[in-house]
């Protein structure tokens, strides 16, 4: 705890803006014509729906005085924010690209008029774990929303995780930039490698994925993150805006994207909206997903009028700890079955990258034998545990306690067991449908 997390977005900034693009029609704030990225992403400023599903940015503190956020509506402050350490423009800069108001003052974010939360989660000029994650249970509290993330690290904090997961199960989109690091190694970067975190590349004006940018099976989506311009602290540089390249400020486009379709379409849950942001997405690249853009760049249009996926139950649920009461989540997620529901059908998804494994708890009733089948295609497949499973991934002599295959038996007195769905390789994704039965032989 305490450690840092080293920023993701710091490549090549520089003093100015720098970005040309053709002028925006009926721009109202003196950047807007530089805004590349807004044509782009199918934002339009002076079209965007009132407040409504937040955006928390969670990053190094957000300037107050900045004329940007001084008066801006549907802002909150959720913690004292500092801008006094040399990297602390970066929470300023991603907040602006998201949502900056349109007020005649230097530019206008993707989403001007969205519900704004920021934390600052670097109270002594570097972001650290603790404070971030207390960002993450503040904003978890304010659920649906989106949770934006513009910072990473190699070393994973297994409590961060657990924050991020809770943030998910209480519905909220969480949404981190990739990574700055393609042509240093391409090392894996965390939160962005996580699964149940939506992540986000970067790309040029020519729609093309930019060679810092982060390649990896978990990225889900990109968005532009060259030649950005965007607000910073007036103490930095008095004309109150700079410059600068990352997939940093990649996310908080997507995030804003976010914001702006779950408001318009507030029935989504936070997995039909990750599904309408990747099938609305414009394809760029090799035809479909592929590991450099995710699904393709966003696009506010394209997610307005994508058809919601459907609904995938119980998540997060990967794990034993995570549906059992009194662990990750305090009341967990009720067993399928029942005393007076013996058997049941539920469908779901499966990703390899995003959501790798579905865990259920089942009852299994006296003198009765329970089975679990799965269609799919031969996509997927299901398992029992026991009773006493601590985790689908416990060692070999828990294991050969515990795995019981398709079916599982109780005597005298019934208890709760496991099923798990998993992929079974034939590919990456499956939707199935689970089926739990008991009978008496």
């Amino acid at each position: 705890m305490g450690r840092r997390l080293l920023a993701v977005s710091l490549l090549a900034l520089c003093l100015g803006g720098t970005a040309t693009a053709a002028v925006l029609r009926g721009a109202t704030d003196p950047l807007e014509p530089q805004e590349w990225w807004l044509a782009d992403v199918g934002a339009v400023p002076a079209a965007a729906p009132p407040a409504g599903v937040p955006i928390t940015i969670i990053d190094s503190g957000v300037d107050p005085t900045h004329p940007d956020f001084s008066s801006r509506p549907a802002t909150t402050f959720l913690n004292d924010q500092t801008t006094f350490g040399p990297d602390e423009y970066h929470g300023t800069m991603v907040a602006s690209i998201a949502a900056a108001p349109e007020n005649g003052v230097d530019m206008v974010g993707v989403y001007p008029t969205a519900a704004l939360q920021v934390f600052d989660a670097s109270p002594t000029g570097q972001i650290l774990d603790l404070a971030a994650i207390t960002g993450i249970e503040t904003a978890s509290q304010h659920c649906p929303g989106v949770i934006n993330l513009s910072f990473g690290t190699a070393t994973p904090d297994p409590l961060m995780l657990d924050a991020i997961l809770d943030a998910v199960h209480n519905g909220c989109l969480v949404v981190a930039a990739a990574g700055n690091f393609a042509q240093e190694g391409n090392p894996t970067e965390y939160p962005a490698a996580w699964p149940h975190v939506f992540t986000v590349a970067a790309t040029d004006e020519n729609d093309a994925v930019t060679s810092f940018s982060n390649i990896s099976p978990t990225n889900d989506i990109a968005a532009p993150g060259m030649d950005m311009i965007g607000d910073v602290p007036l103490t930095r540089n008095p004309s109150g805006y700079q410059s600068g390249d990352g997939t940093s400020f990649s996310a908080p486009i997507v995030s804003a994207a976010a914001a702006w379709v779950w408001t318009l379409r507030p029935t989504l849950t936070v997995s039909q909206i990750a599904g309408v942001l990747r099938e609305g997405a414009r394809d760029i690249g090799p035809p479909g997903f592929d590991n450099a853009s995710g699904w393709g760049i966003v696009n506010i249009p394209g997610a307005l009028a994508a058809p919601a996926p459907p609904t995938d139950p119980g998540e997060p649920n990967d794990d034993i700890r995570e549906v059992k009461p009194g662990q990750l989540f305090q009341l967990g997620e009720p067993p399928l079955t029942t005393t007076t529901k013996p058997s049941t059908r539920i469908a779901a998804t499966l990703n390899a990258s995003e959501d790798p494994r579905d865990v259920y708890r089942i009852w299994v009733p006296p003198h009765q034998i329970v089975r679990a089948t799965v269609s799919s295609g031969g996509r997927a497949a299901a398992r029992i545990w026991g009773p006493q499973t601590v985790s689908v991934n416990e060692g070999i002599a828990a294991r050969r306690r515990d795995l019981k295959g398709q079916s599982i038996r109780a005597t005298k007195k019934g208890f709760v067991a496991y099923v798990e769905v998993l992929l079974t390789g034939r590919s990456t994704d499956a939707s199935y449908v689970l089926s739990v039965k008991a009978a008496k032989r």
